[in-house]
């Protein structure tokens, strides 16, 4: 291992859910430093989610969700005698959590250069299909977990 482990960062607790998971999210849809924008958009896609899955608590809801595309396992590359193997490795609480919301909050971003709806609508359709277990970042997830599954016979390279 190369120089040292960053240090791991106290995240502020957002002022409506009092949640470092709605913080990092807001982190992630947040460009050029607008973050009262970005929370925003957040905070309307959340409860617009909450509201098209029938439940009264949005922070419910995109933990759900989250929680639904959190992926388990994953493949890192790793040389071995002159070739690449990509080797599963399992994926530890914060990285899941972090791989979730990147993905959760990109997806919305490249559908938005197709369809011409704002991104908090967008955000919300995908919170809403996280939430019931469909939509392209559940479809992501079960892709990562396929490609670690069908390199099982590297595991014995993990580090």
């Amino acid at each position: 291992m190369r120089g040292k482990k960053a240090p791991i960062r106290k995240l502020a607790k957002d002022p409506k859910y009092n949640s470092e998971i709605v913080t990092k999210v807001i982190n992630y849809v947040m460009r050029d430093g607008k973050k009262k924008l970005a929370m925003r958009i957040v905070y309307k896609a959340m409860e617009e989610a909450a509201s098209r899955v029938e439940r009264e608590n949005p922070l419910e809801v995109l933990l759900q969700a989250l929680s639904n595309i959190t992926p388990s396992v994953e493949v890192r590359p790793r040389r071995i005698g002159g070739a690449n193997y990509q080797v599963p490795v399992p994926v530890d609480e914060r990285r899941g959590l972090i791989l979730a919301v990147r993905w959760l909050t990109q997806i919305p971003r490249e559908k938005r250069r197709q369809v011409g709806k704002p991104y908090w609508e967008l955000l919300a359709e995908e919170i809403v299909n996280a939430y019931q277990g469909t939509g392209d970042a559940v479809k992501k997830r079960e892709m990562v977990e396929r490609m670690a599954e069908a390199n099982k016979a590297f595991a014995q390279y993990r580090y």
